[in-house]
């Protein structure tokens, strides 16, 4: 299981535990409503910031395998070019009249 989805069960079951809590509190309707408002926004925000910071994290991912990848290209696209020039001077040297 993924660790945003672990994070994303535990946000929700503290959710849910806080609003059963505020809803069996002794308390007037409009102040639980406002407690469950409030609450609510604070869970919004902080399930916002969670996903921001796995949005990065996958960003950061995305770099280092993109980065990986260029480099992994310029060394098979120099090693190549040292192939090319090995057969080339090779073909030239069977060619030539002096051995």
């Amino acid at each position: 299981m993924s660790s945003g989805k672990i994070a994303l069960g535990v946000l929700a079951g503290l959710a849910a535990g806080a609003a059963l809590g505020i809803l069996f509190a002794p308390d007037k309707g409009s102040n639980t409503r406002k407690k469950i408002s409030k609450k609510g926004g604070d869970y919004l925000e902080d399930l916002k910031n969670t996903f921001d910071e796995y949005l990065e994290s996958g960003k950061d991912k995305f770099e280092n395998a993109k980065d990986e990848v260029t480099d992994a290209f310029e060394k098979g696209k120099s090693k190549a070019q040292e192939v090319k020039k090995d057969i080339k001077y090779g073909v030239s040297e069977k060619n030539s009249p002096v051995h």
